[in-house]
């Protein structure tokens, strides 16, 4: 006879599918339709339930859109927690995230960049705050990376580390929104290179012969790294 354990598990797995079923056809819709325009029967019709069933495990359309964002951003953060670290040199990292960030932006996650853009600028506390803290952690492995090069003389030392920030990711920000106006994608090689050169010069010392000598200190870092890979 089966026990109680043996009946419920079956039931909790069944429950966790249909749940991951919800939320992939949330953000599909949400990236596609923005949250005010998105319902709640879109996305029932599109995870192949009834609206019903969407009220049973979420208690509406703004708990569904913050489970959403906070998914999507565990996802990105956590793919640079994993890569960032693997680099050698400021120079390495900052261009590893900005080209992860433009994929993000104009390819991969473009829909989902829209949609905390427009919700972060228009959207009640309690989901503003949940983007702000998600936020957070995903710049966090290039700031934790810039301010431990601000503390060695690698980067300037005159601008606190919130402007680098919006340096960095809001010239990103603008390269999105020129993209939406125009309808033109721009090559992400292209702009990503680009950027972060922009970007380093932006953040080298005042004294741009240390600068050049931290640079390259980094580049030779990085080819003994390839020549001698660790075992």
């Amino acid at each position: 006879m089966p026990t109680s354990l043996q009946r419920t598990t079956p039931r909790r797995a069944k429950s966790q599918e249909r749940i991951q079923t919800l939320l992939g056809a949330a953000r599909q819709v949400f990236s596609q339709q923005g949250y005010q325009r998105a319902t709640t029967a879109q996305i029932a019709e599109a995870a192949g339930v009834s609206e019903a069933t969407v009220f049973t495990y979420f208690p509406g359309k703004r708990e569904l859109c913050i489970q959403v964002i906070k998914d999507w951003y565990d996802e990105i953060s956590s793919e640079l927690e994993r890569d960032v670290p693997r680099l050698h040199g400021v120079h390495a990292k900052l261009s590893h995230v900005v080209r992860a960030h433009l994929v993000t932006l104009l390819a991969d996650g473009s829909g989902m960049c829209a949609l905390v853009l427009s919700e972060g600028r228009a959207a009640e506390p309690e989901l503003a705050q949940v983007i702000t803290d998600c936020k957070r952690r995903y710049t966090a492995p290039l700031m934790d990376c810039l301010a431990e090069a601000q503390t060695q003389g690698q980067i300037r030392q005159d601008m606190p580390l919130r402007l680098l920030r919006d340096v960095v990711y809001g010239s990103m920000e603008h390269v999105l929104w020129d993209a939406i106006t125009t309808m033109k994608r721009p090559s992400i090689d292209t702009t990503a290179e680009q950027l972060t050169e922009l970007i380093w010069s932006a953040l080298m010392p005042r004294d741009t012969s240390l600068a050049a000598l931290s640079r390259f200190k980094d580049e030779v870092s990085e080819a003994l790294r390839h020549i001698h890979p660790k075992t």
